[in-house]
């Protein structure tokens, strides 16, 4: 599935107050959506999260320009109540958060299920369809693919790239198979080929150094939920580089695991209270009925 974090318009990047890390205002909203709005029948007001967006550096100017681009993509629905307009996720949208949610709960920061294969997609298109030939290639990359070599992408494991394929069209331009390394080929050196595996490295010992030195998740200059966010935004943008490569293939000293057990230590401190801040300051209601309703109004309630 696309990130659609990462393609849903090139608006500023934020910098949180105080902090000095900076991160695309789409892939905070994405996060905020999934923190307080996923598995939760609700539509969020737009002053709301304009006015969560703005602790973590967003503008009114550019949360506005992020919510109309997601409307356009079908990643969220606009609602009218009065004279205030509420958002709700969309089923596209509902999808790719829980994509995300899988990948930083439950895939874990290092596979050790790897069965020795290999996906394999090679594609063939001509250069009058370049935009379809980038929507596949994000695609892949996002899934865990690799660039091996021209036109042939690799992922350990079995993956299933079909709705990938089929929603993009392109059943009759692609060829997936399963496969294994066969000598000479070693699959250390085909993960080396395709992966820029010291590149995943130093991400996850950037974050480490980023997270581990910052006194901001303690500090009073910035709200809880700005840390929050901040937090699992930063760290989807991590993992989201990580092609979740067997440990097998990795070297010993991979900073992953430690990178993860310091996510999952800062999130929890900051749970509880971020979720009382919520209460206060999100606005939401229950979305419109199939005959045309008016929702009614309710107060935030965590999932």
């Amino acid at each position: 599935m696309d990130d659609p974090a990462a393609s849903a318009g090139q608006v500023r990047e934020a910098e949180a107050p105080g902090f000095g890390i900076t991160l695309r205002p789409q892939s905070l909203m994405m996060i905020f959506l999934g923190i307080y709005v996923l598995g939760r029948n609700t539509a969020v007001y737009s002053g709301s999260i304009i006015e969560v967006m703005g602790t973590v550096g967003v503008s009114e100017k550019a949360v506005r320009s992020t919510l109309s681009r997601m409307v356009e993509r079908n990643l969220l629905s606009k609602h009218r109540v009065g004279r205030k307009v509420y958002y709700r996720l969309t089923r596209r949208a509902t999808d790719v958060l829980i994509d995300g949610d899988r990948r930083v709960w439950e895939t874990g920061a290092v596979n050790r299920d790897w069965d020795g294969t290999w996906t394999v997609v090679g594609f063939s298109l001509p250069d009058d369809r370049r935009s379809e030939r980038h929507d596949l290639r994000s695609r892949l990359t996002w899934a865990g693919f690799g660039l091996l070599q021209h036109a042939m992408w690799i992922a350990p494991g079995t993956k299933d790239v079909a709705s990938i394929i089929d929603s993009l069209g392109l059943g009759r331009n692609t060829t997936v198979l399963t496969a294994a390394a066969a000598g000479p080929t070693s699959p250390i050196e085909m993960a080396q080929r395709a992966f820029d595996i010291d590149g995943i490295a130093w991400r996850y010992r950037d974050f480490l150094a980023r997270w581990n030195a910052s006194r901001w998740m303690e500090s009073e200059r910035t709200s809880v939920m700005a840390r929050q966010l901040m937090l699992h935004t930063d760290w989807l943008e991590t993992i989201r580089q990580d092609p979740h490569l067997p440990a097998e293939l990795l070297p010993a000293d991979w900073p992953a695991i430690e990178a993860e057990q310091l996510f999952k230590e800062l999130a929890g401190k900051c749970e509880h209270a971020a979720a009382e801040m919520a209460a206060r300051v999100i606005d939401e209601v229950d979305p419109p009925s199939p005959d045309g309703e008016a929702p009614g109004t309710n107060s935030y309630r965590t999932s």
